[in-house]
């Protein structure tokens, strides 16, 4: 029901763009490759078990100016920094700055592909081959066939139709809402949708802001009308979706942010109301499920999530955005979508090393089981039962918060606190993430220092009133 209603209504939005003579067409430019080397070997090499150059993906180091800020809370514009770009073994760098060295236990790079050497020979030779590629949106002249082949490993990865690349994840979600709503303001009759026509979309309590801002864009647009649904409560959702009289929703939310969405609920809700189901997959996308095909590979329900959006600068370790989809709705983001549209592609280097890095991602499968392990060892430490690598230790006032986060930087980790307005008052915390090359040796250290500035057995664990709406 959802599936061929959506089908239908996304057909003739793109047949109403056709006929206005504004529909838009991605035409991948090739690279010409010099001759010089034409005989160099693209075969990718992947390793069986963490190597040293795993490392710098969360080892840190910091000047002894910026650590001294950090600990006053003094507020900075990120110029502080110390001459050098390196240190010695007396802890100095090269022109005598001082340097603090730090793990980082706040990162989204989960499986620390950030340093390896395979993602790094992509981007490296995709430069010097090509520079940074023709600099213009996709629609112009920055789409290559290095973006073409990101895009079909991505939505092979997806198990979808297609796939469309946007410069951010952030920028990504944005382009779907509005394309979303645009299928109310061109389907209408009378030119402006009346409320029946337009789009309702069912929105989690607690999605990104990028959802938010869409939405937001959206209904100044007057395409869409936005219902927000409390965070994970699928009895609430029912009950909106029932008493909705719009034939177009849609539903969208985070896949994980320290829990999961309850994806089988949804699909179950789905089948029930014939919603459109989107799901900003970022956190899980090469994490979760065998291949790391994301949070519907884990629980198997692929074919009942229509649009997947995701991000490449977290597992990934790169930078961009994408959405896995059919070709009409590709065709109608590709069209619709602003900030698609109006954003300069992503650099060839950058669309070479995230096409190198989501196939090491598949191939060195012992990664996904590394960081899952680490879930499993942090929850025996701690009791806590943390069931993703994304940890929210809500400690209460900021006060708590602040002091915590120095005592973990005096002990050598880099945990930041959150505080509002990012999360309500008295919620403050502590969003620790972990990697696949963090150690066990790592954790125990992390947990012995968190230990001594929070009790595990009094604080809060994945407070539900978090607010992303900034």
């Amino acid at each position: 029901m959802a599936a061929w209603c959506w089908d239908y209504w996304v057909a003739e939005a793109l047949l109403k763009l056709e006929s206005l003579k504004v529909m838009r067409s991605l035409r991948p430019i090739h690279l010409i490759r010099p001759e010089s080397n034409q005989t160099e070997s693209d075969e990718l090499e992947f390793y069986d078990g963490l190597r040293q150059w795993d490392r710098a993906s969360v080892e840190v180091q910091i000047s002894e100016t910026t650590f001294q800020k950090w600990l006053q809370d003094i507020p900075s514009s990120g110029d502080d920094t110390v001459i050098g770009n390196g240190e010695d073994d007396d802890g100095a760098g090269p022109c005598g700055g001082k340097f603090k060295k730090l793990l980082i236990f706040s990162g989204n790079d989960y499986l620390g592909l950030s340093s390896h050497p395979t993602v790094i020979k992509a981007a490296v030779k995709a430069a010097q081959l090509h520079g940074m590629g023709p600099r213009g949106s996709a629609l112009i002249c920055g789409y290559t066939n290095y973006h073409r082949l990101l895009e079909s490993a991505l939505a092979d990865l997806k198990k979808k139709e297609d796939c469309l690349l946007c410069p951010t994840g952030f920028a990504a979600n944005m382009a779907l809402i509005t394309a979303v709503g645009s299928v109310g303001l061109l389907l209408a009759e009378g030119g402006k949708p009346k409320r029946d026509e337009r789009v309702a979309i069912f929105s989690d309590a607690l999605n990104h802001a990028s959802i938010i801002d869409g939405i937001r864009l959206a209904e100044k647009q007057g395409s869409l009308v936005n219902i927000v649904y409390r965070h994970c409560d699928m009895v609430h959702l029912n009950s909106l979706l029932s008493s909705c009289t719009m034939k177009k929703k849609v539903v969208v939310t985070d896949s994980m942010d320290g829990d999961f969405a309850p994806i089988a609920e949804l699909v179950k809700l789905r089948r029930k109301h014939g919603f459109l189901l989107a799901i900003d997959d970022a956190h899980a996308t090469l994490v979760c499920g065998k291949t790391g095909g994301g949070a519907a590979e884990k629980f198997k329900c692929e074919n009942d999530v229509d649009i997947c959006i995701g991000t490449l600068s977290k597992a990934s370790g790169c930078h961009g955005g994408f959405i896995a989809c059919s070709k009409k709705w590709k065709q109608l983001i590709q069209s619709r979508g602003r900030s698609f549209i109006f954003s300069t592609s992503t650099p060839v280097p950058i669309a070479a090393a995230a096409h190198a890095a989501v196939n090491v991602a598949k191939q060195e499968t012992w990664r996904r089981k590394a960081i899952w392990n680490r879930v499993l060892e942090f929850r025996a430490m701690t009791r806590i039962p943390i069931t993703s690598p994304i940890i929210s230790l809500i400690v209460g006032s900021e006060v708590k918060a602040l002091e915590a986060s120095r005592h973990l930087l005096k002990s050598g980790f880099h945990v930041t606190a959150i505080r509002p307005p990012t999360v309500p008052s008295n919620s403050c915390r502590l969003r620790i993430a972990l990697s696949a090359v963090h150690t066990r040796d790592d954790l125990r250290k992390l947990v012995t220092a968190l230990s001594e500035c929070i009790n595990f057995e009094e604080i809060g664990f994945n407070c539900k009133n978090y607010s992303s709406k900034l």
